[in-house]
């Protein structure tokens, strides 16, 4: 699942929400802060971000518990680099594959 402009927009919202106030907003803030007519919706958008490993939750179940997970992977994505460099036409594809699934960047067929 890739991220659309509105998850993005909520991404965003946490992120900047959090650097200034120290917490995480509700899902009523992000709601009123990006002016969305619906919680559920908001909701929505969060499961579907934590689903594809964009955010997470905390444990204690928190309103405020949301945390940003960073998707650039920079040590996978050298491992696969390295590797790359090691393996056959076969394992090769096989790997390109997954980093395209990941979302990796950076990683070419060479």
């Amino acid at each position: 699942m890739k991220i659309t402009k509105k998850k993005q927009r909520i991404l965003d919202f946490i992120a900047d929400f959090t650097q200034q106030n120290g917490i995480s907003p509700t899902y009523r803030e992000i709601a009123a802060g990006l002016e969305l007519k619906s919680v559920a919706s908001v909701a929505e958008h969060i499961d579907d971000l934590v689903a594809i490993g964009a955010l997470k939750k905390g444990d204690d179940g928190s309103a405020r518990s949301l945390e940003i997970v960073d998707l650039s992977f920079p040590e996978t994505t050298s491992l696969f680099k390295t590797r790359l460099a090691q393996v056959s036409e076969e394992e090769k594809t096989v790997l390109l594959k997954a980093a395209k699934i990941l979302g990796l960047e950076g990683i070419e067929n060479e």
